[in-house]
């Protein structure tokens, strides 16, 4: 289990204070996969620096499996840092090393023999589905199998604990979708709680349990997935489930539409919506399943004098609807396209 609580980080500098941290309080249980999403600046990259001791927090405190970490001494710091692996967005492989002296490299350093850390990094590279090639160096691997050889690696030391920071950001999306399954794989073989940095709301909706949005160092929204996309009109939910590029220049009230079995179904809202004849007309729609749940978001046309008497049947079946405003910005908390680094 990770818990933080009101973790304060402060930057100095001769331009005044920056705020990178501010008050984050949250706890993700054992075995769940959690992912930190957010703007650039948001905090996430000081939060993982924070999380892996790289440097300490001005305020609060950082409990992983019932150790508290501020304040450690040396010591025992480096002996809690082999508790918690980390998956890099560059890997960051020994180029002059095989695959398999890359997994050993942090057993050898931590006092195991050769013979028990090449044991150890054969049994890894097994795991992640890259035994036979132990003997490769990084230069003649794929970028995804370079990724799996880093979470071999970040699993030397058995952690209980798995850190991974932008963890696909390099890989097409094929490749993103076997790494991320592989991780759900590592998580329910061996137990481990998992943080996933990312800007790729495709990450989250793929696999994580939980997720938390950072804005400005502060926590905006943060819960399960399921519970985050039953918020229909919240940030995390537009962006989890986002419309496609909408048709331009149409003259009637626009509405967002969102379902889920909590709500009105897909089949529901599409039998509503058909009902309405040509008064509502679908311009824009998504449906993702996400954690075994079918979701829609939809985005329609009505003849403006019938808006009120939609909106009203609609509500009445269990749709959540959404008065568009043409002339807000895009609903979308970030730019992922710009979203290569966090600096704070």
């Amino acid at each position: 289990m990770i818990t933080l609580t009101n973790l304060r980080k402060v930057y100095h500098s001769s331009d005044g204070e920056v705020t990178a941290l501010d008050g984050i309080t949250l706890t993700v249980p054992d075995g769940v996969i959690h992912g930190i999403v957010g703007p650039s600046g948001a905090g996430k990259s000081t939060l993982i620096r924070c999380l892996t001791a790289l440097e300490p927090p001005d305020e609060g405190s950082i409990v992983i499996d019932d150790q508290e970490l501020v304040g450690l001494r040396p010591d025992d710091l480096r002996r809690q840092r082999r508790r918690i692996g980390m998956v890099f967005q560059d890997v960051n492989l020994l180029d002059a090393r095989t695959a398999l002296a890359n997994v050993a490299y942090p057993l050898r350093v931590a006092g195991k023999s050769r013979r028990e850390a090449d044991e150890r990094a054969r049994q890894l590279l097994d795991l992640v589905g890259l035994g036979d090639r132990a003997k490769a160096y990084p230069a003649h691997l794929s970028g995804g199998q370079r990724q799996r050889v880093g979470i071999a690696r970040a699993l030397a030391g058995e952690p209980s604990v798995l850190l991974c920071d932008e963890p696909s950001s390099a890989l097409d999306w094929e490749t993103t979708r076997h790494i991320l399954e592989l991780i759900r794989q590592v998580r329910d073989r061996l137990g481990l709680t998992v943080l996933i940095i990312t800007h790729e709301m495709s990450v989250v909706r793929q696999v994580c349990d939980s997720v938390t949005l950072l804005s400005h160092g502060r926590i905006v929204q943060s819960g399960r997935v399921a519970d985050v996309i039953a918020d229909h009109g919240s940030r995390l939910a537009r962006s989890l489930i986002p419309l496609p590029e909408t048709p331009i220049g149409v003259e009637r009230a626009q509405l967002e539409l969102s379902s889920s079995t909590r709500g009105a179904s897909i089949d529901t809202v599409m039998r509503l919506l058909l009902a309405e004849g040509d008064d509502v007309h679908v311009q824009a729609g998504t449906i993702e399943t996400i954690d075994g749940e079918r979701i829609g978001r939809f985005q329609v046309s009505v003849i403006a004098d019938r808006r009120d008497a939609v909106i009203a049947r609609l509500r009445q079946g269990g749709v959540y609807v959404e008065v568009v405003d043409e002339t807000e910005e895009s609903d979308v908390p970030w730019d992922a396209a710009d979203e290569q680094e966090d600096v704070r």
